[in-house]
Order: structure tokens, then C-alpha cells, then sequence
């Protein structure tokens, strides 16, 4: 009798086990995939937060290139309706972004002095170049053509926004192929005198006259402009 009580309280105490490790695995499951949903849910907060901190740095720098691009126009021109200034320095803020061997300094270094100063769209060189990055009709039609810009007039130079891509793309590709300075020279006097410019180990004398000025002119503006901030 007493063996079979021993027996039967055995087996009751091994269910009770049994059910209390099943109980007990269950949940350390449970558990463990709560931990891992937190611990994924952590993860996903920690990459948004990044993200999030990503896109607002690139907003501030683009806030600040731009303020410090309407900056310089304002120091040369103060009659520029405020709408046109702010839609100038974002273009020019989106070619330094869309050519990497330009930037916002160099663009404006290169307005500033192609446009006598002026930061004017509607201003004309003697010789019929045009607009703020000072374009001849025949290259904008050239440059509108590869850049996607249907040509209807000369008169479309004028409109500082078309000008700056077009001017851009040009001097993108001048600089790409010989640096700044060779690019400044390529810009101005055209791409056959950069060459011997610098296939002479940069004599001065293979250039134009009004190239020998631009180039330092424009370098001098330059670096001016990127040691400064807003101003």
C-alpha cells in the first residue's frame, strides 16, 4: 500500500513538473521574443534617428549655402528683388551639388566677375556674350542642346536660372579637364589656349590679355568668398 501511495505521489509530482518546465519554456519564449521585438524596435529607432539627423544636417548645409550664395548677390546688388535672388542662389546651390568639381564659392567667384559685379542677368558684354555667366549665343545653343533646354531665342540667356545651368555645365566641363585655374582660363579665353597654358607649365604670355587677368581675378574672388561665411 504505502509503495503504491509513493508510486501515485511520484507521478503527480513528475506532471506537476512536467506541466511547470512546459509552463516554464512557454514562457522564456515568450520572453525571449519580446526581447528581440524590443530589441528590433530599439534598432528601427536608432536608424530613424539617424536618418532623421542625415537629412537635417544635409538641410542646414543647404540652408546655409544658400543664405551665404543670397549674401554675396546682395553685397553687389541691392535692387534684386528678394524672390529672384533667392531663386538664383538655389540654383546655384543645386549645380554644386549636381557637379562635384564646382561649388558654391567657385560659381559665385565666377558671376561676381563675369558679371562686372553687377549680379545683373540682363547684362551684355561688348562682344555679345550675355547674362550672368556671360554666354555666347552660339555656345548656349550648343550647351541648351545637351543639357535638354529647348532654344527658342538668344533672349533665353537672360533668364539667370537657364544661364547659370547651361554656364555651369560648361564650366564643369572646363575644369574637369583642366582644373580650376586651367578651367578659369578654358572659361574665358577658350579651350585651345588653356592647353598651351598649360602644356607651358603655365606661361602667361600663351594668354590673352583679358584671360591673364581673369584667371587670378576670379581665384582671388575665390578664395575670398570660401573663407568667409554668411555674412
Amino acid at each position: 500500500m504505502k509503495t503504491n501511495q509513493i508510486n501515485n505521489r511520484n507521478k503527480k509530482l513528475m506532471i506537476v513538473l512536467f506541466v511547470f518546465t512546459t509552463f516554464l519554456t512557454l514562457f522564456l519564449y515568450h520572453i525571449s521574443d519580446i526581447l528581440k521585438s524590443e530589441t528590433n524596435t530599439i534598432g528601427e529607432i536608432s536608424q530613424t534617428l539617424q536618418i532623421h539627423s542625415v537629412v537635417a544636417a544635409i538641410d542646414n548645409q543647404r540652408t546655409m549655402s544658400i543664405n551665404k550664395v543670397a549674401d554675396i548677390i546682395s553685397r553687389y546688388n541691392r535692387t534684386i528683388p528678394q524672390e529672384q535672388k533667392t531663386a538664383i542662389a538655389t540654383e546655384i546651390y543645386l549645380m554644386s551639388q549636381k557637379y562635384p568639381n564646382l561649388n558654391i564659392d567657385f560659381i559665385a567667384a565666377t558671376i561676381t566677375h563675369e558679371s562686372a559685379s553687377t549680379w545683373d542677368p540682363t547684362v551684355i558684354s561688348r562682344v555679345g556674350a550675355i547674362g550672368l555667366m556671360q554666354i555666347m549665343p552660339t555656345t548656349g545653343a550648343f550647351l541648351a542642346a545637351e543639357e535638354g533646354i529647348e532654344w527658342t531665342t538668344d533672349n533665353i540667356l537672360y533668364d539667370p536660372i537657364v544661364n547659370i545651368r547651361l554656364g555651369c555645365r560648361y564650366l564643369s566641363e572646363m575644369v574637369n579637364m583642366y582644373e580650376k585655374d586651367g578651367g578659369l582660363a578654358a572659361y574665358n579665353g577658350g579651350p585651345k589656349i588653356a592647353e598651351l597654358w598649360l602644356a607651358s607649365d603655365r606661361n602667361n604670355s600663351i594668354l590673352w590679355a583679358e584671360t591673364r587677368d581673369y584667371v587670378p581675378a576670379v581665384l582671388k574672388l575665390y578664395n575670398e568668398f570660401r573663407t568667409q561665411g554668411s555674412l
